[in-house]
């Protein structure tokens, strides 16, 4: 441990779990920053946080806070983000880390310049059953990866004005549903060579089902399926020529898989058993990394959140959405 001071930017539902599995880890959090004091206050008491602040600027200048972690929608990340590192604070930001990759790359290079962390709260990758496949990867158990696929579907609210629907506030299946298995095949097959793309948009352009299908070094194929207007199975499976790994529902969440030999057979089930969401152990990953030095990252690097805000560029482009005043930044 760093003994690193965290401060909570934003009050909403996922800045709640976040405190709350800080908590359970044993974390320092000291300071939470909302745009109204009373909303300060009231996260302050519920989680025991001396300092509450009525605005993100007075958060990011408070000298007892050395890392921030950012909950807002994902449009405000890069601002958020932003004003926290040119104030001289670590920062993990909630995925989608961005809006699109120039975002990213423009905190990417911030951070170097400030000699500061920034990385992503691609949480799942830092989950003890993931740490266990990546292992069981490394040993060789599945032979030659061939396939991985993926789904995160959802029943969501249908509103228009929902910010999960609202082409202002980033909304779409993708950004928040699509960036999980997205993440997970890149973190097994590495980056696509290609990527094939399908959607379908609602009312208000946004996405509300994206599949893809990509292809990665070595002709490994993936594919992935993200859905707002139903609730699926949200397993995943990486298919190897030795074995295959079935990780169960809900597969980005604590859960269990199997090791399935190629006979059948189940050479080891993993069950996960830890206290609270999980979301303790992202935050204990960066800790580690400021006191090695390593502000590049290892288990998700910046450069890699950069290059899969690229991807999903290029998956939006494919299905047609684009958010407002937004630029074409894929070149």
């Amino acid at each position: 441990m760093t003994g690193l001071r965290w401060g909570i930017l934003a009050t909403g539902g996922i800045a709640g779990a976040f405190a709350s599995d800080l908590r359970t880890a044993g974390l320092d959090l000291v300071a939470v920053g909302s745009r109204s004091q009373e909303s300060a206050d009231a996260f302050a008491a519920r989680f025991d946080i001396p300092h509450a602040h009525a605005s993100y600027e007075a958060l990011v200048a408070d000298p007892d806070v050395d890392i921030i972690y950012v909950s807002t929608p994902h449009p405000m990340h890069h601002e958020n983000a932003r004003l926290a590192l040119e104030h001289g604070k670590h920062v993990l930001v909630e995925k989608a880390f961005t809006l699109n990759q120039a975002e990213a790359a423009d905190l990417q290079a911030l951070a170097a310049e400030r000699g500061l962390l920034v990385t992503e709260a691609m949480w799942t990758r830092y989950l003890p059953h993931m740490v266990r496949i990546r292992e069981l990867i490394a040993e060789g158990a599945l032979g030659e990866i061939r396939t991985v696929s993926a789904d995160h579907t959802q029943l969501l609210p249908t509103d228009p004005a929902h910010r999960l629907n609202a082409l202002e506030l980033g909304g779409g299946a993708l950004l928040d549903l699509g960036i999980y298995p997205i993440s997970f095949i890149w973190d097994i097959l590495g980056a696509p060579t290609s990527i094939r793309a399908v959607g379908r948009l609602v009312e208000t352009g946004a996405d509300s089902e994206v599949a893809t299908v990509m292809t990665h070094e070595g002709g490994a194929v993936s594919t992935s399926l993200s859905s707002s207007r139903g609730a699926g199975p949200n397993a995943a499976s990486i298919v190897g020529t030795a074995a295959r790994i079935d990780i169960d529902r809900v597969w980005y969440a604590p859960t269990t898989f199997r090791l399935v030999l190629a006979d059948g057979t189940v050479a080891e089930e993993y069950v996960t058993d830890i206290t609270g969401r999980g979301m303790q152990f992202e935050a204990i990953a960066a800790e580690r990394l400021v006191a090695e030095g390593n502000l590049a990252g290892d288990i998700l690097p910046i450069a890699e959140s950069v290059a899969i805000m690229g991807a999903l560029d290029e998956i939006r482009a494919q299905i047609g959405v684009r958010y407002p005043g937004e630029e074409d930044h894929r070149g």
